[in-house]
């Protein structure tokens, strides 16, 4: 980890695979047909311009510039060094003279004028924002008449709280106690109430779209429960913070227990996890709309 980077480019750049190539390649193998659909419900034509809001690595807005070679793109973030990350990767991609870089928040876009993009975008950026309504009236506002959005969040309440004896939907029951000192600390920095990853669900962000005065929306829900089917690395397992604002589980146990619980907790979770005992839980919401 990098101390002289914000919190937002630590995580994205360093901290979200534990520095494992592998864990890497299969986090963009899921990525990437997501930003596919949030590009097709987008319905980009000729030489228009979209907004990516919380463009992060620039997932979505290099993909829209592949895709569409006579689109511009404004790459947009609340992080300073994830703009000029993106930055450097558009100029050795040759397509500078597509793009400019905005540093805002998804709820203040205030650097952008009304009515002046035909497409907004964002995935896996609302998580983060308290007020998810302003950020809607935001994407609203810079679009032109008959603009669209289209979005993609994680449904992270499918999957909370956990049922008891259960750690990472691993079943620790022997070790429950213990497990659930970690369990603790992890809500302390994320309560599940109130927390912006967790406070909310897609019926929800249809929701705020309609307030904020969008006339056509859709939504498309996708939840999987199912077995592990994935090898885990562990050791880049435990040094993986899963968002920008959580210790890593190395870093959780250290903090949550004392040396002999943390054996003990290691110890017995290892092998679920090498062996492939967990249960995965997730879900996810594309939603789309025209101004």
């Amino acid at each position: 980890m990098t101390s002289n980077q914000d919190i937002w480019s630590q995580w994205l750049l360093h901290r979200r695979c534990g520095g494992d190539s592998q864990q890497l390649q299969m986090l963009l193998d899921a990525l990437c047909p997501i930003r596919d659909a949030v590009l097709d419900h987008a319905k980009i034509r000729g030489d228009e311009t979209l907004l990516d809001v919380g463009c992060g690595d620039g997932l979505i807005a290099l993909g829209a510039l592949e895709q569409f070679p006579t689109c511009s793109v404004i790459f947009s973030d609340i992080s300073k060094d994830l703009l000029n990350h993106v930055q450097s990767l558009v100029h050795s991609l040759n397509f500078s003279s597509r793009s400019q870089f905005v540093q805002a928040a998804a709820d203040d876009l205030a650097p952008i004028p009304d009515t002046s993009v035909d497409v907004v975008t964002t995935r896996s950026v609302l998580i983060y924002v308290d007020e998810k309504q302003r950020a809607f009236e935001e994407f609203y506002r810079v679009l032109k008449p008959n603009g669209r959005f289209s979005i993609f969040e994680p449904i992270n309440r499918f999957s909370s709280p956990e049922p008891p004896q259960r750690f990472w939907w691993y079943d620790v029951g022997p070790i429950t106690e213990i497990a659930d000192k970690v369990k603790r600390l992890y809500h302390q920095f994320q309560p599940i109430e109130t927390d912006p990853m967790l406070n909310f669900d897609e019926r929800d962000l249809l929701h705020y779209a309609e307030q904020a005065g969008f006339q056509e929306l859709h939504l498309e829900l996708r939840a999987d429960i199912e077995p592990q089917t994935e090898d885990i690395q562990w050791d880049a397992w435990i040094q993986t913070a899963w968002n920008p604002k959580m210790p890593t589980l190395a870093e959780a146990v250290a903090q949550a227990l004392n040396s002999d619980e943390a054996h003990q907790f290691m110890s017995y979770l290892r092998p679920l996890v090498e062996n492939k005992q967990g249960r995965l839980r997730s879900a996810g919401a594309y939603i789309w709309g025209v101004k």
